[in-house]
């Protein structure tokens, strides 16, 4: 059952490569979202909300696991933030760029709620928030900004 555990924290062992887990984590995102973009919106916020149900207890468990709290290798946070950011995003490379990079942005800024749940809130829960946050303003953002440079694109 660990191994189980370990490999859905990991985004299947993405988490493991020891450079920057969080940034390998998100790109590993778009496999699954890619197949999941064209879902009726109701379905694919369902499947959102399943996954941070999954990944409450996933990542608290792999945390207890590893017997490190929040360790960098859990990036199945960084899954549900990336598909946060990407919902409804228009159909297009560049949006979907711009999106991992708002995210990345977010994630690592930390800004305000963000780095109240990273530093407060611990296990399951907030290892899953933060990045529901930094998702969430990224989506935010990517949406704004998309509004602006889809003049430009199409």
């Amino acid at each position: 059952m660990n191994q189980l555990i370990m490999a859905l924290a990991t985004g299947f062992y993405v988490g493991k490569i020891a450079k920057a887990p969080g940034t390998w984590g998100s790109l590993a995102a778009f496999l699954p979202w890619f197949f999941m973009k064209d879902l009726p919106l109701p379905t694919y916020l369902l499947l959102l909300g399943a996954l941070f149900i999954l990944g409450f207890f996933i990542s608290g468990s792999a945390e207890k696991i590893l017997d490190r709290p929040d360790a960098g290798c859990i990036v199945i946070d960084e899954f549900l933030g990336m598909f946060i950011t990407l919902t409804a995003a228009p159909d297009h490379p560049l949006a979907w760029l711009l999106g991992f990079l708002l995210f990345r942005v977010f994630d690592i800024a930390k800004p305000f709620p963000v780095s109240w749940f990273d530093q407060r809130i611990h296990g399951g829960i907030g290892i899953m928030m933060d990045d529901v946050i930094a998702g969430i303003y990224a989506f935010i953002s990517l949406h704004l900004m998309w509004s602006v440079i889809e003049r430009f694109v199409t």
